[in-house]
């Protein structure tokens, strides 16, 4: 072959080579932006995914070894390459992920310091000395294919090099929101935490308040430090009455760091259960930190608690006033609900409490014990607040469901959609599973993956969570791998149940499957949605 066709056959070969790392480049960073763009549970995510040895990344070892030793000619090295390039990148194209990757001013850093890297590499090998010919092409193509092989690897080290610029970004935009909260010292702001139903909390409270004062809150889950960083500088006015502040934590000391910004007046704390179990190793680690919020409120302050879990009723707080909470529980919680009954058209309850003259009959269009219970979380806070028991009679009964959070809707054909598909957990599952039971005009369905995210419970939970969908449905279609053999054993633990199984591996598969099951007056909870981080 000519000297000429060779570079020729270089450069075609080196441009698919490039555009398919690239993609892969920008699916690594996908993921390592789906892992908080923190490198432990990065690399914790490649020990459990099996990413490094799916099939198409031992192919590329493969063709790399072949490569690098020199098996076969240069040139069938090179047509491997090149096919197996073409393959991956029409695969990466085609791939459609549930949460792609958002070009984030810290993504688009990360992704030019990978290019960078690739760079460099690339620059060294080909500079490496050697007066063969055939040994520098061999160079050529290590160079070409190392990079891919070690995307993970190059995506994560990008991610450290770029840790002190990020620190000094992020302080800079800490001082202007403390600046601007600064300014601020009759803005009341009201904090939100929980293992669960701290948004739908946010969200509800921020409609109710709304009908009395200029309320800003959190959007999304905006529920980190930067998030809230973000929000109070972009979002917050000088006329702003009302900062509701929703707080997540992933480790101790997270809540801690942003109450140390905000200074909230009001704490809410929804839930303290099993989530996040992986980092936090324990349910008392999960109780510590959501206190966090508690032990933060000044002299004056108000927490409002939710007694329907234990290690929120059994935690004593002295620092403040103390307003607790439940739906379950009555005798010893200073607000309850009572008279709950459920609907196609929502949910109709009362709140019984302090400052409450005569019962507060409610009626909303949503659904489920969870969201009453947030409910009664928001009241709470608005009649501390001494928003006028009509507006928020008024204000409840208009409240939207929030996206995804057992949401109810019907659609054309006459199907009951609940919607709760995301972040499930064990208490709020078993709530929606609850609501499902009730349904009883056709087939009731469940779809889902299971739980996630806890810990050495992971099987456990998933098995109850399956031993109750047992009882509560009449067929379950299982998404995926993760959580199958626990949630099918849980149901199979149930003797007399004549639910109808099937599993199957992605959500597509899983609606092909309801087009043919469906029918006018049949009910549908779609319970969990996991990331592309889980298979």
């Amino acid at each position: 072959m000519s000297h000429t066709l060779l570079i020729v056959l270089v450069v075609v070969v080196s441009i698919a080579v490039l555009i398919n790392l690239l993609l892969e480049l920008k699916r690594d960073l996908m993921m390592m932006q789906q892992n908080s763009y923190r490198i432990n549970r990065y690399m914790r995510w490649l020990r459990t995914s099996g990413d490094t040895t799916a099939t198409y990344r031992i192919v590329a070892y493969f063709i790399l070894l072949f490569a690098a030793a020199r098996f076969v000619s240069v040139y069938v090295s090179l047509a491997l390459i090149f096919v197996y390039s073409l393959w991956s990148v029409k695969s990466l194209i085609g791939h459609k992920y549930k949460k792609p990757l958002v070009w984030t001013p810290r993504a688009c850093r990360i992704y030019l310091v990978t290019v960078i890297l690739v760079a460099l590499f690339g620059l060294f090998v080909l500079m490496l000395p050697d007066s063969n010919s055939d040994s520098r092409l061999d160079y050529f193509i290590i160079s070409l294919m190392v990079p891919f092989c070690a995307s993970h690897i190059i995506c994560a080290c990008a991610v450290w090099l770029l840790v002190p610029v990020e620190k000094a970004i992020n302080a800079r935009y800490y001082r202007d929101a403390r600046r601007i909260l600064n300014s601020m010292p009759d803005m009341k702001v009201v904090a939100i935490t929980g293992s669960y139903g701290k948004t739908s909390t946010k969200h509800y409270l921020h409609r109710i308040l709304s009908e009395s004062y200029s309320v800003v809150m959190t959007p999304g889950s905006y529920n980190t430090t930067l998030g809230v960083i973000r929000t109070v500088r972009e979002y917050i006015k000088p006329y702003t009455e009302v900062f509701i502040c929703e707080m997540g934590a992933k480790q101790p000391g997270d809540i801690r760091e942003i109450c140390e910004l905000v200074h909230p007046n009001i704490g809410v704390v929804t839930a303290v259960g099993p989530q996040h179990l992986e980092s936090f190793k324990s349910i008392e680690n999960v109780q510590r930190t959501k206190f966090e919020l508690v032990d933060s409120l000044p002299i004056g302050g108000l927490a409002v608690l939710n007694d329907d879990f234990e290690p929120i009723a059994e935690r004593q707080v002295n620092n403040v006033d103390c307003r607790r909470y439940s739906v379950r529980f009555t005798d010893k919680v200073a607000y309850y609900a009572r008279n709950i009954q459920y609907s196609s058209t929502g949910t109709t309850f009362t709140v019984v409490g302090f400052g409450i003259i005569e019962p507060l009959t409610l009626h909303t269009r949503l659904v489920g014990e969870c969201n009453v219970s947030n409910l009664i979380a928001a009241v709470i806070v608005a009649i501390y607040m001494k928003v006028p028991l009509e507006k928020i009679r008024y204000a409840v009964e208009k409240i939207e469901p929030v996206e995804h959070r057992l949401s109810m809707r019907r659609t054309p054909s006459g199907v009951v959609i609940l919607d709760d598909a995301f972040n499930s957990n064990p208490a709020g599952s078993a709530m929606a599973l609850d609501v499902l039971a009730s349904m009883t005009d056709g087939k009731r369905i469940v779809v889902t993956p299971g739980m996630i995210e806890l810990g050495e419970r992971q099987h456990e939970l998933n098995y109850d969570f399956g031993a109750k969908i047992a009882v509560s449905a009449d067929v379950a279609i299982i998404v995926g791998h993760y959580n199958r053999d626990a949630i099918s054993s849980g149901i199979a633990s149930v003797d007399d149940s004549l639910i109808e199984v099937h599993q199957v591996d992605s959500f597509a598969q899983a609606q092909t499957l309801l087009s043919i099951l469906l029918q006018s007056g049949d009910t549908v909870l779609y319970e969990n949605d996991l990331p592309d981080t889980f298979k």
